[in-house]
């Protein structure tokens, strides 16, 4: 993004914003581009500004939604040390919803750690599970000219028994979809991939890779879908061809849209800062572009709750011309390494995972937490989306299944002599 203020400062404007990204860092700075903006059409009256939230917020949103930035550049900053030269695109919304669900299964050492790596420290269950209800309730509908949509599921292998508790906690807190399938059926992942393109529209496709493993117990996962358009779209005739300046010193082509307007922006030291309105103004994309010299690692490494507040609550508006990309990306990431680092190292760990308060039985853990991302952004808004999944495996014998080709030997054990083998490609012939 290309950010040139005008000479003359902006005045602070109040109000609290709730932003759809914690923070746009999907790669360097754009600030060599050209940024002369011509006049757009005025276009259509923006919707009715929505300048306060219906309700105040919860005592438990208040620290939940605290905990849920914290995460967000904990682990944007994490996952940014891992592949320094490649974009980062998460949603901690979608991973904390998801580690939410299986944090009420948790108990012990596995609850702490992982209320620690989802920055929830000082908060009971029951005050988490609060927070995250208020959050649902309050976002989705809170502007609507903008799709939200948050989606909660657990699909779990039929025979495994829910626990009552369990299954109430999750499905208050969580609206929480429940629902036993035959992991064993060759659409079993279909059926699951095809609850997450519902409530992706679309943009997240497989998250579960068939067939479904035979130990595999449960998938947790959360959707998060939206779209909004801009208060003030962009104007297509003024997009034009331009050079993304690389971290390494090369260039590569990209489109760059232009606006001059009246917007809320800072410009600091090493950054300037733009906040981008979808139609009320309750969501916004706030755009952080380092200034010449400074690295966006300088940037991520800067990044913590309170710089982040303060760089907000020190945004004013003034008129300044905007030069963005126009572009689509997707990502997918495996958090299992930064959420370890984050503190939840025993819940990946079959001998010290405790999640006994979620199946009859207990023996399970996290074996893998996957997230996919999706984002659009053109002259009239943003598409984003995004799905986490929980893998949880058991240490029950595996299942093993022989409905489809398979080998089999007949063999003397202690000589290792084989008297028979044999490749069965057709259904056999039922025995008589």
């Amino acid at each position: 993004m290309t950010f040139t203020p005008p000479p003359a400062p902006g005045r602070p404007r109040p109000g609290r914003t709730l932003s759809l990204a914690l923070l746009v860092l999907v790669a360097p700075a754009l600030s060599g581009c050209d940024s002369l903006v011509g006049a757009g059409d005025p276009g259509p009256q923006p919707p009715t500004p929505i300048t306060e939230l219906p309700r105040a917020l919860s005592a438990a949103e208040v620290q939940v939604i605290q905990a849920g930035n914290s995460f967000g550049f904990d682990l944007l900053r994490r996952l940014a040390d891992e592949k320094p030269d490649r974009t980062v695109f998460v949603s901690p919304l979608s991973a904390s919803m998801a580690l939410g669900m299986a944090l009420n299964g948790a108990d012990g050492a596995t609850f702490d750690g992982m209320r620690e790596a989802l920055h929830l420290e000082g908060l009971d269950e029951e005050g988490i599970n609060a927070g995250y209800r208020d959050l649902l309730d309050l976002l989705e509908g809170l502007d609507p000219e903008v799709e939200l949509g948050v989606a909660n599921a657990v699909w779990h292998r039929t025979g495994i028994q829910v626990l009552d508790d369990y299954r109430t906690r999750v499905q208050d807190a969580f609206d929480a979809r429940i629902e036993g399938l035959d992991f064993s059926d060759p659409g079993a992942a279909a059926r699951i991939n095809g609850w997450v393109r519902d409530a992706t529209n679309g943009r997240i496709d497989e998250m579960v890779t068939p067939p479904i493993p035979g130990n595999m117990v449960a998938y947790l996962l959360n959707a998060v879908y939206f779209k909004g358009g801009w208060t003030e779209p962009f104007d297509p005739d003024l997009t034009r061809s331009a050079r993304f300046r690389l971290a390494d010193g090369n260039t590569a082509p990209i489109d760059l849209m232009m606006r001059d307007d009246t917007i809320r922006h800072r410009v600091a030291g090493n950054w300037a800062a733009a906040d981008l309105p979808y139609a009320g103004g309750a969501f916004a994309m706030t755009v952080v572009v380092p200034a010449e010299g400074v690295s966006l690692d300088q940037l991520l490494n800067e990044l913590t709750p309170e710089w982040w507040g303060e760089l907000v609550e020190g945004l004013g508006t003034s008129r300044a011309l905007v030069s963005l990309p126009r572009f689509e990306l997707e990502w997918e990431g495996t958090l299992n390494d930064v959420l370890e680092g984050m503190g939840m190292a025993a819940a990946f760990d079959p001998g010290q995972a405790n999640f006994s308060r979620m199946f009859q039985g207990g023996g399970v853990w996290i074996d893998e937490v996957k997230q996919k991302s999706f984002l659009r952004v053109d002259e009239e808004g943003t598409e984003a989306a995004a799905a986490t999944s929980v893998s949880m495996p058991s240490s029950m014998p595996p299942e093993i299944r022989a409905d489809r080709p398979f080998l089999l030997a007949i063999r003397e054990r202690l000589t290792g002599s084989i008297l028979f083998v044999g490749a069965i490609r057709e259904a056999p012939a039922p025995a008589s």
